[in-house]
């Protein structure tokens, strides 16, 4: 579903599909924060010990966080929420949670989620977002560096532990890609142009052809597994890293091979970030059986 309009305003973003409204805002209220906690539930499954507390939420918010909602009507269909941070001796915001409703995961919230996050971020003088997501989750790396403009020079295994009470990370572990968003960036302010045109997903990449990015991986799939590439191409100025298109439906399936792409892929990741590389674009790539996915890399970036 496309938007039919959309309109950003002082205190929230607006934008209709169809005939069906929806906007973000500022999240007032107790009952709106302990609405938070059942998104958290819903969205992960998570045990009372794992869900953040609608008093963390509130605290949070008072000391200068972003806790936003998405609506429909008087419905909180989607959440955002980031906390003040200290990186490296700047200030920035870390977003640490962002949750959709399954049944409304087509209408674009996610993204006017962190549209809005940014330009909260901006009024406070920030410049900068970071987050955490998993590497293998082709959704969400498709918005965070397609969509959004994000960039990443951070794996970090087991983030959360071995694992939460979420069965999403239950034997699969809780790797991570450190993501920042760089919010006064030229490619970040094309993403957040309302003109779709302009969005990150649009910029021209230094692969050609499918040949190109599949001969240059690290890692590769081949009949569903993942198979070593050329580790030699770390002494070029770029390098791919291929992942599964749905890898929740895939370790549901197979276990082992879900744990395989974990292992092999957090190798890859991390012998290229060692080595100097940035993660700087995730694409889909077109080829005959079916498409596949890639996150690129480059030792030269060349995100502005």
């Amino acid at each position: 579903m496309t938007p039919t309009s959309l309109e950003s305003v002082t205190d929230m973003f607006e934008w209709k599909i169809d005939d069906r409204n929806f906007f973000i805002r500022d999240v007032t209220g107790e009952a709106e924060h302990h609405a938070i906690e059942d998104l958290q539930k819903e969205a992960w499954q998570f045990s009372d010990l794992d869900t953040v507390p609608a008093a963390t939420l509130i605290a949070t918010q008072h000391a200068g966080g972003i806790v936003l909602g998405a609506f429909e009507g008087r419905k909180m269909i989607g959440f955002a929420y980031a906390f003040p941070a200290f990186e490296d001796g700047r200030a920035s915001m870390h977003s640490h949670m962002l949750a959709v409703k399954p049944e409304y995961r087509n209408c674009h919230a996610g993204f006017y989620l962190k549209l809005a996050q940014r330009e909260r971020a901006l009024e406070r003088g920030l410049d900068e977002i970071t987050w955490t997501f998993d590497p293998l989750q082709s959704l969400n790396a498709h918005l965070n560096f397609a969509k959004l403009g994000v960039i990443s020079n951070r794996y970090i295994p087991n983030f959360y532990g071995e694992a939460t009470s979420s069965p999403l990370h239950s034997g699969f572990g809780t790797d991570r890609l450190w993501v920042r968003w760089l919010l006064n960036s030229d490619r970040v302010k094309r993403c957040a142009s309302l003109d779709a045109s302009q969005r990150a997903g649009k910029i021209s990449l230094d692969f050609r052809d499918a040949a190109a990015v599949i001969g240059s991986a690290l890692i590769y799939g081949e009949a569903s597994r993942p198979m070593l590439g050329d580790f030699s191409g770390l002494s070029a100025s770029c390098c791919t890293i291929e992942i599964p298109h749905d890898i929740n439906n895939l370790k549901e399936r197979e276990p082992k091979l879900g744990i395989e792409w974990r292992e092999a892929t957090r190798a890859a990741f991390l012998a290229a970030l060692d080595d100097g590389f940035l993660v700087e674009h995730f694409v889909r790539v077109e080829v005959e059986a079916s498409p596949r996915w890639f996150y690129l890399l480059n030792k030269r970036s060349s995100v502005k």
